[in-house]
């Protein structure tokens, strides 16, 4: 089966939220610094180069379970994913965050054609809740989800899965997921999704979404629309 045979067969979109279809600016990457900084992870600590570094490899990743993996306590974890939220808000009550040029449209225009789109995210409920009233999108989508919502965050297939469930999708080959992580691209194939959209509006660039498995590259989700009506 071809790209377009595949992306004409789609009736469920699942699309990441920050650097996919929200700016993020660096917005991610500052908050997590907050994090470290909240539990001790100055800059002179000799961790923190390695820790910043793991943060950036595994962006799209659910950010408590990047902290478990970095500490190993739970405690710490839970106290840095805390701090990590506060700071994450804080840039999104600034005006800071804001959609990426043509994300609400494309939304509207997939739903439009009877397509339905939900929008998943790595933050907390109510981190996710606040960029959503933020950015006037509490009814932009059929859905949103989190992974405190569905049970484990990316790259585990959780949250499509549930996406899929709940909005009684027959067929897990009539999803497409867009993201702009390795992390996003490894969560649509676990799900059984036929297209995997890597977009270079985030943190990873071709060759990495390519290698992750992404069945389609695009500039950005503006162009997502064009691929999943096609034929």
């Amino acid at each position: 089966m071809t790209p377009s045979e595949r992306s004409s067969r789609i009736d469920l979109v699942c699309l990441d939220m920050a650097g996919t279809t929200v700016k993020d600016d660096g917005a991610v990457e500052q908050a997590f610094l907050s994090a470290l900084e909240a539990v001790g992870v100055g800059d002179a600590d000799p961790l923190r180069a390695d820790m910043l570094a793991y943060v950036q490899a595994t962006m799209g990743t659910s950010k408590i379970t990047v902290f478990r993996s970095l500490f190993g306590d739970e405690g710490l974890a839970l106290e840095a994913n805390t701090a990590f939220e506060k700071a994450y808000e804080v840039l999104v009550t600034s005006g800071r965050i804001v959609a990426l040029p043509g994300a609400a449209e494309a939304i509207a225009e997939l739903r439009e054609a009877g397509k339905k789109v939900a929008l998943l995210t790595g933050f907390s409920k109510s981190t996710r809740d606040a960029l959503l009233d933020a950015l006037g999108w509490r009814d932009l989508a059929d859905l949103t989800l989190c992974p405190a919502e569905t049970g484990r965050g990316r790259p585990y297939p959780d949250m499509v899965l549930t996406a899929l469930l709940r909005l009684e999708v027959d067929d897990v080959a009539a999803v497409a997921v867009a993201g702009d992580t390795a992390s996003d691209i490894e969560c649509a194939l676990r799900a059984g999704a036929s297209v995997a959209v890597g977009v270079l509006t985030g943190a990873d660039g071709r060759d990495r979404l390519l290698d992750a498995g992404a069945t389609h590259v695009l500039a950005s989700v503006s162009e997502l629309p064009e691929l999943v009506l096609a034929g």
